[in-house]
């Protein structure tokens, strides 16, 4: 594709860095930003450039937060005895999308894959067990991808948790095999929060 402007192409490279985005809609994207005012166009890369100076992952949750603390974590409507382990931030987003949870989160930051060199101690599972032993935390939700990866490391959270006094769930098997929780509809998500069950009872075969 040819470009009347190495400054129109130069944008419209950068902007078809970001995932789902393809040259064509990049050029539109970045086509579209000329013909607003400069003050929107403006508003529009200073939003971007405080995000990524601004942004910062909360010190309880590692969900990304404006400030030490996220808002979930500082909310005093939640459930601070229950505590939803998922595997990112877009997780975190899809469950509370559901409207069917109001307890707290803990971000791991990924999910143990041995074929991508991804370990227990590449992810944020030491401060879960910390959250635990401190106290005050009554239920661990397993919310993982229905995928190898995400067994995996439900099943070693288990054993890391399953000597320490609380009760370890996991959700309902409405995700699909091998789904990712962020792909999967609200209403069915929803459910599979509901009706979560204990995370042993899942270990068993189906009869």
């Amino acid at each position: 594709m040819s470009y009347s402007s190495k400054l129109i192409e130069e944008a419209a490279a950068q902007m078809a860095t970001l995932p789902g985005i393809g040259r064509k809609t990049a050029l539109r994207l970045v086509l579209d930003l000329l013909k607003r005012k400069p003050e929107e166009v403006l508003r529009f890369a200073n939003s971007l450039i405080s995000l990524r100076e601004n942004i910062r992952h909360c010190e309880v949750c590692n969900n990304l937060s404006d400030s030490g603390r996220c808002a979930i974590c500082l909310s005093p409507g939640r459930d601070a005895s229950i505590v939803c382990v998922v595997a990112d931030i877009r997780d975190v987003m899809a469950v509370e999308n559901t409207a069917q949870y109001q307890g707290l989160y803990h971000v791991l930051g990924g999910l143990i894959s041995p074929m991508e060199g991804v370990g227990p101690s590449e992810l944020f599972i030491a401060p879960l067990v910390q959250r635990v032993q401190a106290g005050g935390i009554s239920e661990i939700v397993l919310a993982l991808n229905a995928t190898m990866e995400g067994e995996t490391t439900a099943f070693y959270l288990f054993r890391k948790l399953q000597d320490l006094p609380v009760k370890i769930t996991t959700i309902a098997r409405g995700v699909a095999v091998g789904g990712e929780l962020e792909y999967t509809d609200e209403a069915t998500l929803g459910r599979s929060i509901q009706q979560r069950m204990t995370y042993e009872a899942s270990l068993k075969p189906n009869r």
